[in-house]
Parts: structure tokens; C-alpha cells; sequence
């Protein structure tokens, strides 16, 4: 089994994948890592087959050391958690491929595999591919072929994997809570197989999120790092299988439901994507591959992002007419281009806990409509955008009173108990043809009206209990979003969709692909979306991440912050205004002013380069850049989070820029007042002027840059141009 067959080598940006494709068995993965010119004439790979062979045939041992394949099974003697279970008429599948044919396509980045079972009669595709930017990509379809028989083919998991080397030896893994998502987990790579489960119904605030591997303790800008991420908005299983007779393999696949996919004779299920990073240049080499490849398909968002103000916590409930069109008309004078007016506007909804479903303006409290509103923000020069739950249903509300079957539950589930609120929301099955029409319908109808540009899009509640015509329908609800979204946008070109889900509950590199924007979290607080918004950005671009400036003290911790504080993590996605900036005072006004200029004239670059973070020892401290992709600028934002350790303060050391070139840094005070102690490096006084500090790209990435003392929740922000 191991000897046999032919190599398999694919490349792309700096990243091969080399496999072994015996006879009428699934492919193994010898190698997956740097492309280092691992050759591809096959006479030149037997050395390495007897470098990583771990078995001299026959291999007859129970205890002996195997390859597994990309669908491990307990077929090859694997003992983990196989990759594929599935059974018929309560008799398990345990595929044995009859025949396996392989096919490489697409200049040598993808590999095809076609497998058949003609015991079993189940057939099996995978799609093995190198996508821009050196990002593994790995999908699975299998079909039922048993055309004589009417007993459907149950799936209970199918699963995507890949192997990682002995020298991994630490995990990283995310939880979180509403508003703080995306809280890092590292420790020792786990020995025997382990799973970990979000049955939320979404992607989660407590999602997994990625499962990393790496060569000691994970580093932004160093160290040797494996990723493995779910592109799926619904229920997920990560896993690890860290086996003594094999290299551990890691993976991820969707976390199906009680009998939620049996496959009738002829049809099939197709997983969804599993996403594979590997750098040599840690996190952000990991991020990087995201980046690159969600940025290189066809539907990513292109030109500049608009500068956003969002209603929500400047007004909650409270629609008054004549507050949101001066509150429209201040916005635009600050530089605005982009007004979305929040939730509640529409029928009954004067709080939570009634309207959802009912998608038409409410008479009471805007007895014109919203056209006047609408015409006012278009006249401004403004993108108009609107909010709406779209995959939600209220008790209360017509569309319930009418159509209580639309509701994705088992009917004794409704009402649920008294003690359980979920904001007294249910979710609404799009899977239903009659409630994808009414849902959709409504909203076309006032996006067309109204001209809008742009949907906040929310999911608050989870999906617990998805039944949908007797069966398990978290799988078809999580299609029929998709679909919603992208019949939507196809509809009405240039309009823009963000992905909300009380913050960042649904934030994946599936939603990415339907999606023009996330929103991280609902905490507005800069200290907690300063960690927020950098472990979010493994996967998503900036460009792609609503980062808001808010009130202070901010309405989610109660923590007082400085504005520059603020604007300085604003300024590390796309920018805007969570606050009722009516009440501002008249300085605080020329400063978001002026930081709306600063975003303008900066994005160009903070939209489109590659984003850099630097690895301090005081854990007080944040550094990240944007870097040109020819090194010709780059800005960073250095921040502290608490008091520094030292008196001396750690230097900045900028990755990613030409050692070869001369650079100007500028200190860019737009942002407003930041205060530190009282040692202040020399070269400050020079970066505050319009001659900047020149200085040798080579002194900046060897040497660094003494930063100064900055008192606690304070921030920086340095434009470095090349001369």
C-alpha cells in the first residue's frame, strides 16, 4: 500500500503538498509545508518515500506504525476518529475503495480524487487544492449509488484532515462570550483524539474559531505554525488525532445533526470548505494565506470602504425623524459616507421582544415612511444602509400570527420556556420556500423603494432545536442564509451586506464569501477590540471588519477611554462611529474631523497591504502594521493596554520593510492627544515635524525604534514612506 503508486506534488506561493496515490487506495499526504524545490519527477521522490515511510512491508503488526490517507479508516488500522461515518438500514459503512482514480487539474494546484465502494455502493469525490496565497483547501462529496434499494445512506460526520509533524507540540484554540470574542487558548498538543464542538447554530461567540498547531509557543512574526479552519456559518466539529502510531492529523468538518443527512439512492452531500494555513512566519504568515486567497475571489469587496456611522447606540429604540436627519446631517459634515440606520423601524418594534418577521416600516413611528429619511442621507452624498434580522421571527408579529409553521422548531419548542428568553426571538426556516419569498420579498421590495446600499445584517439568537419538516435542519438553514444573501446581491447589484450575530457570533470564511463585512464584536470598548479585532484577523482582511468608535465610557464595559485611544483601533479595520456624536463638544468634533481625513487618505493602504504585529515581552503592549506590498509604506499603531513593566520601554522593530531603503516615520496626531512619562526618545521631535524621521530601513528592522512610555490605554500612530 505504501509502495505502490505514483507522487502527486502540488505548489503555489511558496507552499508544496506532496502525495502518494497507491493503487485503488485514498491518497496519502507526505509533505505539507515549505515548497522548498521538492522535485517533481517522480524517480527523484523515492528518497522521499525512504525518508518518511513508516512501515517496512508486510506490515502485519497490530501495534505498527501507518500513513493514514486523507480519509482515514479503521480499514488502514487508524484508531482515531475515522474521517468519513455513515450507515444504512442500521448497518454500518465501512467504505473499502474498489477503485480510486486521481486527477490533477488547474496548472498543478488541485488534486481530484473519484472513489468507489462497489461493496458498499457509496462513491466518494474529494477536491484537494492550493488557492492563492498558498492556502490548502480541502472539500468531500459522497453519494449514495445503491439504486436498488430505497434505504437511505445516513452521514453522521464527513471530515476534512491533514497530517502535521511530531515537532508541533503546542495547540492553540478560541472561545469567548458576548462582547469579548476571540479569546486565545494555548497549551501542549493534546495526546489521544479529541473533538471540539459548537452546536450554537452559528458560527459562535465561543467558536473554536481555528485550531493551530505549532513548534513551540505561537509568535505573530516567527515560528513554525499549521492552521486548520471550518468555512461554515453553522454547527462545526474541530478535531485532533495525536496517535502514537502516526503523525497527528488535524482537521475540522460540520457538526451534523440526528440523522440530518441521509442521502436517498442517487443524491449526494457535499462537506464544506476546510481551510489549511502553514507558514514559517507564524501567525501573520498563517494570516497572510487567508488574506491573500479571500482577497483574490471574484465577490471580495474592491475600492475604498466607506466611513461608516452606525445608529445603534447612538439611538437604541428611540427613532425621532427630526434627531436622525441632524444626526445625518452632522455626519456627513465630519466626513461620513456611509449612514445605516439600526434596529427599530419597522411594524411593533418599539423594543425586543416583537416586529421580527414583520419587515414594513412602522406607521406610528414613521408615519411618511422612511423615504424622507432615505432621500435626506442620498442628497448628503451618503450610502443609505439599514438594518434587519432577516433569519428571525417574533411571537409577536404578524408573520407568526399567520404562519406559525415558518418557525425552525419542533412544535411543542414554541413557546419556549419562560425562563429562557433569547431575546424572545425564534428563528424563522428559510428552508421553507414560502418564508425564503415572504422574507425576501420584503426586503426587496425596500431596497428598491428606498435605494438602499447597504444591510446590517443580524442573527441574534442561537439555533438550538432546528427541526424542519420532522428532521434535523441546521444544514439547509445555513444554505438558505447563503442563498438569501447572494440572491440579494444579485438582484441589486452594488449593494453591500454585513454580517452581524450580536458582534462576532458569526464570523467564518464561509459568511466571508457572501458577506462584504463583519462585524468583530459588539463591545466598542478599544482595549478589548484590541485583541478582539487581531485574533479575528487570522482569517478576515481588515477591509472586511467594522471596527466603530464609540461613546466613552464605552456602553458594553463601562470603561473610559481616551478618543485618540479610540481612533487608533478604529483605524485597524473599517472605520466608522457607534455614537451619537450629536452630543459631542466642539473639539471633539474637529478630531474625529480630522481623524476621517486621516482614514481617507490612509485606507489605500490599510485595505490592501499585509498586516504585520510585532512580538513584545511586556504584555502591555500592541503593535500592528500595514505594509505596501512593495514596502513602500507602512503605518503601525503601537497601543498599550495596561502599565508598562519597564521604565525603558521595548522598541519597535517594523516587519516587512526594505532593508535597502530610506524611510521618513511621521508621527500622525490626527487621532488626538496620546500622553506618556517623561522620557521621550529623541527621535519623536523629529517624526512630529513634515520632514519626519529618516532613518535606514535596515537600522528600523534591526535596531527598532525606543518607544515612548505611554501611560495605560494609550496609542500611537507611525506613517513610515519610503523615500
Amino acid at each position: 500500500m505504501f509502495d505502490d503508486g505514483k507522487h502527486v506534488v502540488l505548489r503555489r506561493d511558496g507552499v508544496a503538498v506532496v502525495l502518494k496515490t497507491p493503487q485503488n487506495e485514498m491518497p496519502q499526504v507526505e509533505y505539507w509545508g515549505r515548497d522548498f524545490g521538492v522535485p517533481g519527477a517522480e524517480g527523484e521522490l523515492s528518497a522521499l518515500d525512504a525518508m518518511t515511510l513508516k512501515v517496512t512491508p508486510p506490515a502485519e503488526k497490530p501495534d505498527a506504525a501507518l500513513r493514514p490517507s486523507l480519509l482515514p479508516q479503521g480499514a488502514e488500522a487508524f484508531a482515531g476518529r475515522p474521517g468519513l461515518e455513515a450507515y444504512r438500514g442500521g448497518v454500518p459503512v465501512f467504505v473499502r475503495w474498489t477503485t480510486v482514480e486521481t486527477q490533477v487539474e488547474h496548472s498543478g494546484h488541485e488534486l481530484l480524487v473519484h472513489a468507489k465502494d462497489a461493496v458498499n455502493l457509496v462513491e466518494l469525490d474529494v477536491r484537494l487544492s492550493l488557492a492563492e496565497g498558498g492556502l490548502v483547501l480541502m472539500d468531500e462529496r459522497i453519494t449514495n449509488i445503491d439504486m436498488e434499494h430505497e434505504e437511505p445512506l445516513t452521514v453522521n460526520w464527513l471530515d476534512s484532515v491533514l497530517p502535521i509533524p511530531r515537532r508541533a507540540d503546542r495547540l492553540t484554540q478560541f472561545t469567548g462570550r458576548w462582547p469579548l470574542e476571540k479569546q486565545p487558548q494555548t497549551g501542549p498538543l493534546p495526546r489521544g483524539s479529541m473533538t471540539r464542538d459548537c452546536r450554537h447554530g452559528k458560527t459562535s461567540h465561543e467558536s473554536p474559531w481555528l485550531f493551530i498547531a505549532s513548534d513551540g509557543e505561537p509568535l505573530f512574526d516567527s515560528g513554525e505554525v499549521w492552521a486548520c479552519h471550518l468555512a461554515w456559518s453553522g454547527n462545526q466539529t474541530y478535531r485532533l488525532d495525536n496517535l502514537p502510531q502516526h503523525e497527528p492529523l488535524l482537521g475540522a468538518g460540520e457538526l451534523l445533526g440526528p440523522g440530518e443527512i441521509q442521502l436517498l439512492p442517487g443524491s449526494d452531500y457535499a462537506t464544506p470548505q476546510v481551510c489549511f494555513s502553514w507558514s514559517d512566519h507564524g501567525l501573520d504568515g498563517m494570516a497572510a494565506r487567508f488574506h491573500r486567497w479571500l482577497r483574490s475571489l471574484p465577490n471580495h469587496v474592491r475600492g475604498d470602504r466607506p466611513v461608516t456611522l452606525n445608529t445603534w447606540e447612538a439611538v437604541y429604540f428611540d427613532h425621532d425623524g427630526a434627531t436622525l436627519i441632524a444626526l445625518a446631517d452632522l455626519a456627513a459634515k465630519v466626513g461620513v459616507e456611509r449612514f445605516v440606520l439600526d434596529d427599530g423601524w419597522f411594524h411593533l418594534r418599539r423594543d425586543d421582544t416583537k416586529g421580527l418577521g414583520d419587515w414594513v416600516v412602522d406607521p406610528e413611528v414613521w408615519p411618511n415612511g422612511l423615504d424622507a429619511l432615505a432621500e435626506h442621507v442620498h442628497g448628503l452624498g451618503m450610502q443609505f444602509g439599514l438594518w434587519f434580522e432577516p433569519e428571525m421571527i417574533n411571537l409577536d408579529s404578524d408573520c407568526a400570527r399567520e404562519h406559525p409553521d415558518w418557525i425552525l422548531a419542533a412544535p411543542e419548542a414554541v413557546p419556549c420556556r419562560e425562563d429562557i428568553s433569547y431575546r424572545t426571538q425564534y428563528v424563522l426556516d428559510l428552508a421553507n420556500p414560502d418564508a425564503y419569498r415572504h422574507v425576501r420579498g420584503q426586503m426587496a421590495d425596500l431596497i428598491s423603494e428606498l435605494g438602499i446600499d447597504y444591510i446590517k445584517w443580524d442573527h441574534n439568537r442561537d439555533v438550538t432545536e432546528p427541526v424542519h419538516d420532522g428532521h434535523y435542519g441546521l444544514h439547509a438553514q445555513t444554505e438558505a442564509a447563503y442563498r438569501l444573501f447572494d440572491d440579494l446581491k444579485a438582484e441589486f447589484p452594488g449593494l453591500e451586506i454585513e454580517s452581524c450575530a450580536s458582534g462576532g457570533g458569526r464570523t467564518d470564511a464561509g459568511i466571508l464569501q457572501h458577506a462584504d463585512r463583519i462585524w468583530a464584536s459588539d463591545s466598542n470598548d478599544p482595549r478589548d477590540r484590541m485583541d478582539i479585532q487581531r485574533y479575528t484577523e487570522l482569517v478576515v482582511p481588515p477591509e472586511m471588519i467594522g471596527a466603530h468608535i464609540g461613546p466613552s465610557p464605552a456602553h458594553s464595559t463601562w470603561r473610559a477611554t481616551d478618543l485618540s485611544y479610540r481612533a487608533a483601533m478604529s483605524l485597524e479595520g473599517c472605520s466608522g462611529f457607534e455614537w451619537n456624536i450629536l452630543e459631542c463638544t466642539d473639539d471633539e468634533l474637529a478630531q474625529i474631523t480630522a481623524f476621517v481625513k486621516l482614514v481617507k487618505e490612509l485606507r489605500g493602504l490599510l485595505h490592501a497591504g499585509e498586516v504585520h504585529h510585532a512580538d513584545f515581552h511586556d504584555p502591555a503592549l500592541r503593535a500592528r502594521g500595514v505594509v505596501a506590498d512593495d514596502a513602500s509604506r507602512a503605518v503601525w499603531v503601537v497601543a498599550t493596554v495596561t502599565n508598562l513593566r519597564d521604565v525603558v520601554t521595548e522598541r519597535l522593530r517594523p516587519a516587512g520593510l526594505d532593508a535597502s531603503r530610506t524611510y521618513r516615520v511621521r508621527l500622525r496626531e490626527e487621532i488626538g492627544e496620546s500622553r506618556w512619562g517623561w522620557n521621550t526618545p529623541q527621535w519623536i521631535a523629529a517624526a512630529r515635524t513634515g520632514e519626519g524621521f529618516v532613518v535606514s530601513g535596515a537600522l528600523l528592522q534591526q535596531i527598532g525604534l525606543q518607544l515612548p512610555p505611554l501611560w495605560p490605554m494609550q496609542a500611537i500612530v507611525l506613517d513610515m514612506q519610503a523615500l
